[in-house]
């Protein structure tokens, strides 16, 4: 069964126009045993460079438990998206500034005990008013202890 474009959105950016397209559909609800399902989508992304060369294409399957009713096709596109900076404002920077993926920290509560020092100080510099360039503040707050004290609400004198 095919289903006709819900919804599409064109965007350009970082130096390439990219097309999104979502379908969804309710029609399988009945046929799939997973619980709470709401509808199924297929997100259909076209990017090509400025001069719509190169053109590359991907196609992701997904469910949620979203109804047609709580949720139109154009927002769960919106969601999808939003799902994304999530990596990019968390994960990315726990990647690059603090190397997390090349951590030797493996055993016990190690791993978990770091993980939470990273997101405690980059929600305490997002807190501060520090929305990009993450790396950059840290390693400001490396060497300007003041700074480092008082993102954390302490006033040295």
């Amino acid at each position: 069964m095919i289903f006709p474009p819900q919804h599409t959105e064109v965007s350009k950016g970082h130096g390439r126009i990219e097309t999104r397209t979502i379908q969804t559909s309710t029609a399988l609800n009945d046929y799939l045993r997973f619980p709470h399902v709401g509808q199924v989508f297929r997100i259909k992304r076209r990017v090509t460079n400025l001069r719509g060369e190169k053109p590359r294409e991907e196609i992701a399957y997904g469910l949620t438990s979203l109804t047609e009713e709580r949720s139109s096709s154009s927002e769960l596109l919106c969601y999808n998206r939003g799902h994304w900076s999530i990596e990019n404002e968390l994960h990315w920077v726990r990647d690059v500034p603090f190397d997390e993926d090349r951590s030797r920290i493996r055993i016990g509560n190690g791993p978990q005990v770091m993980a939470s020092l990273r997101n405690i100080s980059i929600g305490l510099l997002r807190r501060g008013g520090y929305r990009h360039k993450i790396a950059k503040r840290l390693r400001h707050c490396s060497w300007n202890h003041k700074k480092t004290f008082r993102l954390i609400g302490i006033e040295l004198r």
